[in-house]
């Protein structure tokens, strides 16, 4: 497996299209150590009885100083906080050390925006905080080799269903009211470093409107199945945004760059990291703000519902230009490549419409069977992709479905017209205990 050193930083630069130069991160120094009160191995009737660690977390983070950290520590046998809501604050690190979990609080009235909300299904949903929040809180972050919790496949208090059931019974109709690990809105040069973050109930992270955002060795993990709109990490309408020697396993998309009307979307970096259970490496659906100067290198798929993926449709689409997939390796993924044009429509079309062009995948190999999906909107939105060296080792197991695409090398077969196929040696590796 390749490890977190700084010679990395190389190949990173390289293909960089975040402005910044990114190196790995350091933990700061710690203004305040909290130990923790609970151990693993609770019973967890009695576990949420116990007080929470919210109010004590808070007053660290409030009374700590711009560029030091609150260190959650274990001690004496107990490794376990449990918490609500958290507000981050400017300058400040919140640290989860190795061996200690930060536990979730499952009561629904712990997140409530309005009265009641969180833990039911609304027209719109958004009801509950997240369990971080950031806003406007410059050079933040969250860091440690410790584990962040949502608990998302455990039951809601007071009800007989988990937050994964209330998010299946919202398909019948409406949006769940689900807690997110992290929200984190306008937060310049915030990064999270080293931590795991798993079983969120929603989104795991949202960051939007900031610029620098840096994600470097974080481990994300929920189920495959049965979790859903458990995205990985969703960048949106920010710039400068870098994630890299990351492991992404969930039950929706890995990494969703978000570009809604709003702030651009912009010069992003997405390199060295690896991919499992998901939907995919996605753009969208949001496109009608624009997303561009986007580079994605040295990446691994493996069991993804989809791989290289750019989504929207007429109710929400515009521009997506200038991005690069670079040394990707795909396996044993259902679409390894889905430029879709009328992604999840509902209702009239409006004068959002999505095109997709200056699109370029290289040094690309995809083992296994799939369907290639590459469908621009109408004839003056056709899509514009330049395939250079992607190669199809069972291109008799390939489907391809396309319109209103415009295409340069392309073509469904196992030998590569020019350069070496990309030998994917040491990229599949298991995801990291």
């Amino acid at each position: 497996m390749r490890t977190l050193l700084p010679l990395l930083l190389l190949p990173l630069i390289a293909f960089a299209q975040d402005r910044r130069t990114v190196t790995e991160p350091v933990i700061p120094a710690a203004c305040v150590t909290l130990t923790a009160n609970l151990k693993a191995g609770f019973d967890e009737a009695m576990f949420d009885k116990a007080k929470t660690d919210t109010a004590r977390i808070q007053k660290a983070l409030d009374g700590c100083a711009p560029g030091k950290a609150v260190e959650l520590k274990a001690a004496g046998g107990n490794d376990i906080f449990l918490s609500g809501p958290l507000d981050l604050r400017k300058g400040v690190t919140l640290v989860v050390d190795k061996g200690v979990t930060l536990y979730a609080s499952r009561n629904p009235r712990d997140y409530d925006r309005e009265p009641g909300v969180c833990g039911t299904i609304t027209e719109k949903g958004r009801g509950c905080r997240a369990l971080l929040n950031g806003d406007g809180v410059e050079g933040a972050g969250v860091m440690g080799d410790g584990v962040i919790d949502g608990r998302g496949g455990e039951k809601i208090l007071g009800q007989s269903i988990t937050w994964w059931d209330l998010a299946e019974q919202a398909r019948k109709g409406g949006a769940q009211n689900n807690p997110r690990i992290a929200v984190l809105n306008r937060c310049d040069n915030f990064t999270l470093y080293r931590i795991t973050l798993k079983n969120s109930p929603n989104f795991h992270v949202a960051y939007s409107g900031g610029n620098g955002f840096t994600v470097w060795g974080v481990k994300v993990w929920s189920p495959g199945k049965g979790a859903r709109n458990t995205d990985g990490i969703d960048p949106g309408n920010s710039t400068n945004v870098t994630i890299t020697h990351s492991f992404i396993h969930t039950g929706d998309d890995e990494v969703a760059i978000k570009a809604g009307r709003g702030a651009p979307t912009t010069n992003f970096t997405i390199s060295h990291n690896h991919f499992y259970t998901g939907h995919g490496m996605s753009i969208g659906s949001e496109t009608d703000g624009g997303a561009s100067a986007i580079r994605v290198t040295d990446l691994s798929i493996d069991g993804s519902d989809n791989g290289i993926r750019i989504k929207s449709n007429s109710s929400r689409g515009g521009l997506v230009e200038d991005v690069v997939y670079d040394d990707v390796c795909i396996r044993d993924t259902k679409n390894p490549i889905y430029m879709d044009t009328n992604y999840s429509f509902k209702g009239t079309a409006t004068d959002r419409l999505p095109h997709f062009r200056n699109i370029t995948i290289r040094n690309t190999r995809i083992e296994g069977a799939g369907k290639v999906t590459l469908e621009g909107y109408d004839a003056a939105h056709r899509l514009n992709m330049l395939f250079d060296n992607v190669v199809f080792d069972n291109p008799g197991q390939i489907k391809v479905q396309m319109k209103e695409a415009d295409l340069r090398g392309f073509a469904v077969k196992a030998t590569p017209e020019s350069g070496k196929k990309n030998s994917c040696g040491g990229k599949y590796v298991p995801f990291p205990q």
